[in-house]
């Protein structure tokens, strides 16, 4: 089966011409006239970028995920593939409603109608990985209207075949281009192997929409539906009916009466608040995956992908906007220094001016028209030359913050992001660095607090039973005898610390 796979690959990749596309750049040249020679047969007039999306698109839904998620790589690929990527559709024909129905008995060991009241065969939606049928569960398990999304059957064995494939040709690349080394084609094969394998994993997919949902409960901007987790399964995902209408159809939202300006201003909070407050954030916010409610609150579906951030992510993050919003380019500098992703050796002089040659320019169009994605993505770009390694986390962020920027300005041409989302960045630096942060961080600490600091007398007394150098033996019996005055001060703040925390955070 691999071997069929491999000449159709082959097939198509020359046929579209992608051999010259990397043999132009093989260091030697000879293997790129030999090809030229042979190209008679073909016509490769087209450009190059949309010769590999239609070569992606001819071998297969998985060829078209990863050449989406190259597409947001743009880090790594030039603006003219990049662009074209962007165009590849993840649409692909539903798989037979018969396998659909055998793939929910194998999952609940009955058939879907003792499962479910009511099953529609026919789905409602189909992408390359899983396909959505609408059902109905029982009287007993409330008769509510759900979701019932359904991995294609064994997709497992295809997509390791494919992969072990684009393993190889990443490794063949890496020894005929040029730059192969630099952008690690290998290290980015393996980046979506691992996304795809999520993805393949219905349960996690369930635990993503219940986390997302548990952190926007009650909130008046954003419905999450519920996860019915007695019908989820690895292959199987049973989740509350959402009745809404499609974000992209933006004539029938104007004319239910729905606020565009302020639904697009929501949406930048919505987005904002899941990055800074959660460090949890929904990395798949396309225009299909974002319904409407009624009352104008937005609705997620699809989770498979989601984006996670460290506390240094957050405050990194947030340093660079402000920055870049002040127009300090060497706190940009300093802040990538700072958190490691530059090497200490860098200069911050070199590095500030080559961030502010590439950053500059963008300041003197109108604020409402400078794009946070963009500048994320030229940071990323001047990074590199200075061997800064880009966190994926961070480029899922990126394509993230363009999806919102486009969706929001679909809305509203005249969206300021800039405007909409500084008092956000203030206010959470202001959280984080001021007294807010300071208590918010005793308040975490507090447990630890109380069971260390009784310790700490015994463990210097510990420290001081061992032999210890002549030189160090009077400072340590100094420090010791210092604790024991101390001892009651400790117990004494431990002891506030307590009653300060017990009171609801203000």
């Amino acid at each position: 089966m691999r071997l069929f796979r491999l000449i159709k690959i082959a097939s198509v990749a020359s046929r579209y011409g992608l051999d010259e596309m990397v043999l132009e750049h093989e260091p030697s040249g000879r293997l790129a006239r030999l090809a030229n020679a042979l190209q008679f047969w073909r016509d490769l007039s087209a450009p190059r970028a949309e010769r590999l999306r239609l070569a992606l698109e001819a071998l297969g839904p998985i060829f078209v995920k990863f050449g989406q998620v190259l597409s947001t790589r743009r880090d790594l690929m030039p603006a003219d593939i990049a662009d074209e990527l962007a165009r590849l559709q993840d649409r692909v024909p539903p798989f037979d409603s018969e396998l659909a129905l055998q793939e929910i008995e194998k999952a609940y060991g009955r058939p879907a109608h003792e499962v479910f009241a009511q099953f529609d065969p026919v789905p409602v939606a189909s992408a390359s990985i899983a396909q959505v049928h609408f059902a109905r569960l029982r009287d007993e398990d409330g008769g509510h209207e759900v979701a019932v999304k359904i991995l294609r059957p064994n997709m497992l064995s295809v997509i390791e075949h494919d992969l072990a494939l684009m393993d190889s040709f990443a490794l063949l690349l890496e020894k005929l281009w040029a730059d192969g080394k630099r952008l690690k084609p290998r290290e980015v094969v393996a980046e979506f192997a691992k996304y795809l394998r999520d993805e393949l994993d219905l349960m996690r997919e369930a635990a993503n929409a219940s986390q997302l949902r548990r952190n926007f409960t009650d909130s008046t901007l954003l419905i999450v539906p519920e996860v019915y987790w007695d019908f989820c399964t690895s292959t199987v995902m049973v989740m509350e009916r959402m009745h809404g209408t499609p974000i992209s159809q933006i004539e029938r939202l104007r004319s239910d009466g729905v606020d565009l300006k302020k639904l697009s201003e929501a949406g930048v909070e919505i987005f904002f608040t899941q990055v800074f407050r959660d460090g949890f954030f929904h990395a798949d916010m396309h225009p299909g995956n974002i319904f409407v409610a009624a009352d104008g609150r937005y609705i997620a579906l699809d989770f498979g992908i989601v984006g996670t951030l460290t506390d240094s992510d957050k405050n990194y993050l947030a340093q660079n906007f402000l920055a870049f919003f002040r127009r300090d380019y060497k706190r940009v500098a300093e802040a990538h220094i700072e958190s490691g992703w530059a090497p200490k050796d860098t200069r911050v002089d070199e590095f500030e001016a080559a961030i502010r040659a590439v950053c500059e320019p963008i300041f003197d169009r109108p604020l409402k028209d400078i794009s946070f994605g963009k500048i994320l993505l030229r940071l990323f770009q001047t990074s590199r030359r200075f061997n800064v390694e880009i966190q994926p986390q961070l480029v899922m962020l990126q394509k993230t913050l363009l999806n919102i920027e486009g969706l929001g300005r679909q809305l509203d041409p005249e969206l300021d992001l800039w405007k909409t989302a500084k008092p956000f960045l203030e206010r959470w630096m202001s959280e984080q660095l001021g007294w807010r942060g300071l208590v918010k961080t005793f308040r975490q600490e507090a447990p630890y607090l109380s069971r260390t600091l009784p310790q700490l007398p015994r463990l210097v007394h510990q420290s001081l039973s061992h032999p210890a150098p002549a030189d160090l033996a009077p400072q340590l019996e100094r420090l010791d005898a210092g604790l024991r005055r101390q001892n009651l001060w400790l117990a004494a703040i431990a002891l506030l610390l307590a009653l300060i925390f017990a009171r609801p955070y203000f």
